[in-house]
């Protein structure tokens, strides 16, 4: 499997990978993108910043990088900078399917996205995916699968995926939403001639919302790799938007908000990667002090105290803008 490149990997950040879901795209919700990204969010000018985001991160030990069909351009930009490093074999790329980016490149269109699960879907994104990265693809996800997604039940997608398998892609999902736990556990459940279709899973899971811990830490006994998606909770735990909990421990560390917010997740035995969704090399660079922060027993209880309810959480996240 691809992702045991990961689990040989001895650098201090060889547990952090980097998502393109800011960066691929002109709109985004993310909290704070007005001063990340400024005017220009033309195509080049984000496939520059996606490049150097890519150089910062390889140069830092960073060895996963996580795109989907839905993040604009980002497996264009991707690939382009595979292309232009071809030294850099050892990474694993991840991408994402079940989402059509419908934005035009505007950051106030009315759909930014729609999902659809079906087959057709996935053979006509696997088919753009391919073109693009090629046999540079390691890991291929379901994005976003809820307890109710027809991908979850549709044998004929899942014979389709069982084949890629068998062709040596890894096949993996992702999930959203207040039941993430339960749509975990039923794509557990799936299985192709006996075997376990998917492979690995990522999942929001951070500070606020942390309801997913038992059921990744199921999938990650059942041999899955768990990758922490939103471990900065779409800004709200960077510093200007973070809990007073978080800020004095913070203090306390020496270290930002957004390391110790990423620390946090990494003390949990079950997550194999967890995501940073830096949008600029600065935040890029102070996630990458997220494995350095050693957190004590006093203060990682008053991190748990933030936990939202799950529904609240979402349903905050939901009125999040595009911006």
């Amino acid at each position: 499997m691809p992702f045991a490149r990961l689990a040989a990997a001895t650098t201090p950040t060889c547990h952090i990978g980097l998502g393109l879901a800011a960066v691929g795209r002109p709109g985004y919700i993310n909290l704070g993108r007005d001063e990340d990204l400024g005017q220009d969010r033309s195509v080049e000018a984000l496939r520059t910043r996606t490049h150097e985001l890519l150089d910062a991160a390889y140069a830092q030990g960073v060895r996963y990088f996580d795109a989907a069909r839905s993040y604009g351009r980002s497996e264009e930009f991707l690939a382009d900078w595979l292309g232009a490093h071809p030294e850099a074999d050892d990474v694993v790329v991840g991408s994402k399917w079940g989402y059509t980016y419908t934005a035009g490149w505007s950051t106030d269109a009315e759909r930014h996205e729609v999902k659809d699960h079906s087959l057709a879907t996935y053979e006509r994104q696997r088919a753009e995916t391919d073109a693009l990265l090629g046999d540079r693809l390691d890991l291929y996800q379901i994005h976003s699968v809820t307890p109710d997604s027809p991908a979850l039940t549709d044998k004929d997608l899942h014979a389709r995926l069982a084949e890629a398998a068998a062709q040596g892609l890894t096949v993996g999902f992702s999930t959203s939403g207040p039941a993430q736990a339960d749509a975990i556990r039923a794509a557990l459940a799936v299985t192709v001639d006996g075997e376990p279709l998917f492979r690995t899973v990522q999942s929001t899971y951070n500070a606020l919302e942390a309801s997913a811990g038992p059921a990744l830490a199921e999938a990650h006994n059942a041999g899955l790799t768990v990758i922490v998606k939103e471990g900065m909770a779409n800004g709200r735990l960077a510093g200007p938007h973070a809990p007073e909990a978080l800020k004095a421990v913070a203090d306390a560390t020496g270290m930002g908000c957004d390391a110790v917010a990423l620390a946090w997740i990494l003390r949990r035995p079950w997550a194999g990667v967890v995501l940073s969704g830096a949008a600029t090399v600065p935040q890029l660079v102070s996630n990458l002090h997220a494995p350095a922060v050693d957190l004590d027993e006093d203060q990682l209880a008053r991190l748990d105290t933030l936990a939202e309810d799950p529904r609240a959480y979402w349903e905050r996240r939901g009125e999040l803008p595009w911006h």
